[in-house]
């Protein structure tokens, strides 16, 4: 019915306003009758009137237009030449048409009594039935107004007296749609953004001023205008939003042309198409979306003989999703296809040179799958019109981050892919926090601002650890990686024990910690374009003027996030403490000669690391790193467990760090090929398996795996357990 309503409201403006021009060319085409251009014009207008209101089943309007329709056919085509009679019939068709819209608008129905409409039909089908040859009319010049007492025309004048009286008797103060809306230049739209946008800059800085002065008029005055500024500001964006449907309407004739092109069977579904966006970002994401879902009929959803043949239906769904989600618009593409299999994205990958085997080795699946977003890349077999090209999804991430957004795949192999856009609602004034850093500020997006965190004192040490060589905090339980500002623009890491104030952002499914000196406040700032000597820098996402006269620049989350290399910490990992009475383990899962797997006890773990090869040392027949102004003993892990010791490739080991019971060993680092997981799980240990170093083994996601005693392992390096 929403729908409904909106087109009905549209259909209802634009009748109004083409009526309105109607009554003027009908005026003028009495004035010159031989005007085809008029004349065709007023045609079209009621032609499309008649159309849209016999899709919308307002019967009566559509039959009154459909008599005019045949009317005006008749004058256009020369068979029937303008007169006075004929003027006033069409006059008092367009003023019966006019009061109909009038009974839409209140009632949603055409059928109102106290509109006429049957004598105006008539008088317009009697026109139609006299015969008037063009030739009889312009010979006796005298003879024009006889056809008016001829001519039925007084059933016509009662059609006018009760036209008002519908619109005006029944609610005199209701504003009607017309009333309600108006046309308004896209440019001066944008000229009306650009002021609002020097408004509020000019408004942070009285309201700056204004903080420390005792004048009470003045600070009311800027309390007042800071007050409406926002509201001009909310007011001015709104006139901006547009439904992403506009975006997805040339969606359906893409899909059915590249489906019947690929030779595929595709159901097309689009949910909240009503969604608003800005509409310079409307712009922005109209090709990357479009890319995106030629990208999924290509390499998603497969023949209908193969579907078949894997079980699933011939026909495929491809459904397009967007929703507001945290003050951003987020878009899903998603297929039911043949999904994308990580292996043979890693194998390309490699094999194009887009990254090394080592350093596959070591990615998670969802790094590997941020594969295809490297330029160059592609997994199509041959060069076609579609795709093969390697450009593509590289532009799409490149174009959706220059609005300040972000793209990201998830999929199943054999189950589907999906897409996932966020993309801000507006890149022209946005909240943001204020931080300090090195003496400048800094603004990050409130989009992406989850909460602010103070750690001081021993709780520096007791929660900021270290794992894989980075800083991570333990805040509620739950692994937060720890980014420091300083160091990411080029400055000196912080001291281990200093005082930390951690804002806590997320970008995607990525949630990290970033470390700053200084938060002053959250504003409201205004979005300008970055220069382009800073383009290529991933850490900033725009500039913005502040209060004081001072550029500060906008910080890219997602940007820093790659920079700094933080990936999404797994939920499994929330809590390592088991509960009191709980039968579930947390297990750290390692990977051990060639794809073999084990587990050790997560609360055995006390920091993961990585060496490089050549700061292994030896002392005797043990290996040794120096570490922590300390010597660490290492143990090949595949070794002790009775396994071929392949975790000798690579320029970098990895290492889990134990802490063991004696303090005056100290500790023993135990080498793996990589950590693959962090799981929560109830063990059920088989003896299948057992032998030295391995106390059993137990099915963990799927997968038989090697319980590592730990105790045997760690003997091996001659340091008690």
């Amino acid at each position: 019915m929403d729908d409904d309503a909106e087109i009905i409201a549209e259909f209802l403006v634009e009748s109004h306003e083409n009526l309105d021009q109607l009554d003027r060319d009908l005026v003028e085409l009495e004035r010159q009758p031989d005007s085809r251009e008029r004349l065709s014009s007023i045609f079209r207008t009621i032609h499309t009137i008649k159309g849209t209101s016999g899709f919308l089943a307002f019967n009566r309007l559509e039959a009154l237009t459909h008599v005019g329709e045949t009317l005006l056919s008749r004058l256009r085509d020369g068979e029937t030449e303008m007169t006075p009679p004929i003027a006033e019939a069409l006059l008092s068709m367009v003023d019966t048409v006019r009061a109909l819209l009038g009974a839409i608008e209140q009632s949603g129905t055409d059928v109102d009594p106290a509109v006429a409409v049957d004598p105006v039909v008539a008088v317009l089908e009697g026109l139609l039935a006299e015969p008037a040859p063009p030739v009889e009319t312009p010979e006796p010049p005298v003879e024009t107004p006889e056809p008016l007492a001829e001519t039925p025309v007084p059933p016509v004048e009662p059609v006018e007296t009760p036209e008002p009286e519908p619109v005006e008797t029944s609610e005199p103060e209701r504003r009607t749609v017309v009333d309600a809306s108006v046309r308004v230049d896209v440019d001066l739209l944008d000229d009306l953004v650009d002021l609002v946008g020097e408004l509020v800059l000019t408004r942070n800085q009285l309201l700056q001023r204004s903080l420390g002065s005792a004048d009470v008029e003045l600070v009311r005055a800027s309390q007042r205008l800071d007050l409406v500024a926002s509201e001009l500001q909310e007011s001015v964006m709104k006139t901006r939003m547009q439904p992403i449907g506009q975006v997805w309407s040339k969606l359906p004739r893409v899909v059915r042309d590249l489906s019947h092109q690929l030779g595929r069977e595709v159901e097309l579904v689009m949910e909240g198409h009503e969604t608003e966006l800005d509409r310079s970002l409307l712009e922005a994401v109209k090709d990357p979306l479009t890319h995106l879902v030629r990208n999924s009929l290509d390499h998603g959803i497969e023949p209908p003989d193969v579907r078949r043949a894997a079980g699933k239906p011939g026909k495929g769904t491809l459904s397009l999703r967007a929703y507001h989600e945290s003050g951003q618009v987020v878009v899903e593409i998603a297929d039911d296809g043949k999904g994308i299999d990580p292996a043979r994205i890693g194998a390309i990958a490699v094999e194009r040179g887009v990254i090394t085997r080592d350093q596959l080795a070591r990615m998670e699946q969802r790094e590997v799958l941020g594969l295809i977003f490297r330029p160059g890349f592609s997994t199509a077999a041959a060069v076609s019109n579609i795709s093969g090209r390697g450009v593509g999804m590289d532009v799409v991430r490149t174009n959706i981050e220059r609005i300040g957004g972000s793209v990201d795949v998830a999929s199943e192999p054999g189950r589907g892919t999906t897409t996932r856009v966020r993309i801000p609602l507006t890149l022209a004034i946005i909240p943001a926090l204020v931080v300090g850093e090195g003496g400048e500020r800094y603004a990050i997006p409130q989009a992406n601002l989850v909460e602010l965190v103070r750690i001081e004192g021993d709780d520096v040490r007791r929660q900021v650890e270290r794992l894989a060589g980075a800083a991570v905090l333990r805040l509620r339980g739950k692994l937060l990686p720890l980014v420091s500002l300083a160091e990411t623009l080029g400055g000196a890491q912080p001291a281990p024990d200093e005082a930390l104030t951690v804002v806590v952002l997320q970008s995607d499914d990525v949630r990290f910690g970033l470390c700053v000196s200084e938060v002053h406040d959250t504003q409201e700032i205004v979005v300008k374009p970055i220069g382009r000597q800073l383009k290529g820098l991933a850490t900033y996402a725009g500039a913005t003027i502040m209060g004081d006269g001072r550029v500060a620049l906008i910080l890219d989350v997602a940007g820093i996030a790659s920079t700094a290399g933080v990936s999404a910490v797994p939920d499994e990992a929330a809590d390592v403490r088991a509960s009191a009475g709980d039968d579930r383990q947390a297990l750290l899962v390692l990977e051990v000669a060639d794809g073999r797997r084990a587990a050790l006890p997560l609360a055995a773990v006390a920091r993961l690391e990585e060496f490089a090869q050549d700061r292994v040392e030896r002392s005797g027949t043990a290996e040794v790193v120096q570490y922590r102004d300390g010597i660490l003993p290492l143990v090949r892990l595949a070794a002790a467990i009775g396994l071929p010791d392949t975790s000798d490739r690579g320029e970098q080991i990895s290492v889990v760090v134990h802490e063991t019971s004696d303090a005056a060993a100290g500790a023993v680092g135990i080498v793996i090929d990589r950590v693959l997981d962090v799981v929560e799980v109830a063990v059920t240990a088989s003896q299948v398996g057992r032998r030295s170093g391995v106390s059993g083994s137990a099915v963990v996601q799927d997968r038989v795996t090697d319980l590592v005693d730990l105790a045997a392992v760690v003997a091996r390096s001659g340091v008690s357990a």
